[in-house]
């Protein structure tokens, strides 16, 4: 999380968001391994739906 640390030294108010289709969210953050990246909340992601090209979720 290299990006992170630094965009949280030089600009802390901002938040790094990764975007992944719907698809990739339910085969990685849906089993256990994905679940514990989403709990330590340094991982921010947006989920979308690559077909309707529209925003599903934030995840923060």
């Amino acid at each position: 999380m290299f990006l992170h640390d630094i965009l949280t030294r030089l600009e802390p108010d901002r938040r790094l968001y990764l975007a992944i289709r719907q698809e990739t969210y339910s085969e990685l953050f849906q089993e256990p391994t994905g679940k514990i990246l989403l709990e330590n909340q340094r991982l921010c992601l947006l989920v979308f739906d690559s077909k309707r090209e529209v925003i599903l979720q934030w995840i923060p």
